[in-house]
């Protein structure tokens, strides 16, 4: 079981600065919980049929699987433009990881879906401090552990990265692999049909170790290790922004 462990104080995470997983939304105005218990094999069988079904869909490239370490605790962080950016990254990662997850999905049958898969359910324009400690006992057991910082499908610029982030690779030690997800939003442009065919590039960079020292308790620690976050994720992003996603034969995948 997992120990309550100290969490970013609320006033970290108000007027700029967001929750893991939160944006601009409103708040959610239902709590809502995974309903399924996690199922290890259906991840393992799940994992690469999603990986055949994406490259059948689009034209993936896929960069960088080297930098995602084999063992121990490991925050994957990536831009966020499109639905596909979670099961993409979900998929590709040469580990299998547990990723922050909007509440809304969790409806229905669906929650017991992510629930299987061992997603964990964020609430948005609130401080969801279950879903931080639970992110934390993830890496905690040496697990990777994804966010998608900017809260919500947008730009993918990076212009904010949620305090959340900061807090749980201030508090675990584990190093953060930036991610740069790109063309997602045209491969499936928001109340169309996917595109298919369309050029799809998943970038993995080398490990971010936070230079930011101090207690994760302090807003200005936090922030601190926030923005240094924000600028290592951009500065990823930008130098891959104009990646081909040619299916050349640098692309590296994973079909394990």
């Amino acid at each position: 079981m997992t120990t309550a462990a100290p969490l970013p104080p609320e006033d970290a995470q108000r007027g700029g600065a967001r929750p893991a997983g939160a944006a601009h939304d409103t708040p959610a105005a239902v709590w809502r919980t995974a309903t399924g218990s996690p199922k290890p094999w259906l991840v393992q069988l799940l994992r690469p049929f999603g990986r055949t079904m994406f490259r059948t869909a689009f034209r993936m490239r896929v960069i960088g699987l080297e930098h995602v370490p084999s063992s121990g605790a490991v925050l994957l962080a990536g831009n966020h433009t499109g639905f596909l950016d979670g099961p993409l990254v979900w998929a590709y990662s040469p580990r299998p990881a547990t990723f922050l997850a909007k509440s809304e999905l969790f409806v229905g049958p669906l929650a017991r879906a992510l629930g299987w898969l061992g997603q964990v359910p964020v609430h948005r324009g609130r401080p969801d401090r279950t879903a931080l400690r639970t992110a934390l006992g993830v890496l905690e057991r040496r697990q990777p552990m994804g966010v998608f910082p900017e809260g919500t499908r947008g730009a993918g610029v990076l212009e904010e990265v949620s305090d959340g982030l900061a807090w749980l690779a201030l508090r675990s030690q584990a190093p953060v692999v930036p991610i740069a997800v790109l063309g997602t939003a045209e491969a499936m442009p928001k109340g169309s049909r996917p595109q298919l065919r369309a050029p799809v590039t998943l970038v993995f960079g080398p490990a971010i170790t936070l230079t930011t020292t101090g207690d994760p308790r302090v807003r200005r620690t936090v922030r601190a290790a926030a923005e240094e976050l924000r600028v290592a994720l951009l500065t990823h992003l930008e130098a891959h922004s104009g990646a081909p996603a040619d299916g050349s034969t640098a692309a590296q995948e994973n079909d394990a």
